[in-house]
């Protein structure tokens, strides 16, 4: 839900931006913060969460913060890929020496707008628990099991984790 409310705002925000830019500031302050409230709303929050669910418990915390690490790449990426973007691209190097010919805010809103449009569309690849334990989800416990009777161990019973005392 959060990336097609971002989605919908950004394109709501870039289509008619010169409307926006003249006549009507304030309106697209408020545009943009509900895009914002949007980002907080679904894919901020599911940064946390997804990690948490799709990876392996035995490598659960490792591959948690490579994936945080690589959002936090991607995040610089994006931060200093769209202040490049959006710079005038009818401007002189004389006016503003230090960012190059971009491609103008509305083309860059624009374009956030797909890229927030994808985001929605990679959501869907994400497994569902379905009310699944995580060691169900990754097969860690069937994996277990085998083992220990490869090694000629009982496995331990599938009700309950620890195994009940012998009479």
């Amino acid at each position: 839900m959060g990336f097609f409310f971002m989605t919908v705002f950004m394109f709501a925000i870039a289509i008619p931006y010169q409307h926006w830019k003249s006549h009507n500031p304030t309106g697209f302050l408020v545009m943009y913060s509900l895009t914002f409230f949007f980002a907080n709303f679904g894919p901020n929050s599911t940064t946390f969460i997804v990690p948490a669910e799709i990876f392996p418990a035995r490598l659960r915390s490792t591959c948690h913060g490579i994936s945080a690490a690589a959002g936090k790449a991607g995040a610089i990426v994006g931060a200093f890929g769209f202040l490049y973007a959006s710079q005038d691209p009818q401007q002189s190097l004389r006016e503003n020496p230090m960012y190059p010919k971009g491609l103008g805010m509305q083309r860059a809103l624009l374009l956030l707008g797909c890229v927030n449009a994808l985001g929605m569309l990679f959501t869907f690849l994400v497994p569902e628990p379905k009310g699944k334990s995580l060691e169900e989800l990754s097969g860690e416990n069937e994996a277990e099991n085998g083992a220990m009777e490869m090694h000629g161990r009982p496995a331990p019973p599938e009700t309950c984790p620890i195994a009940s005392p012998q009479v």
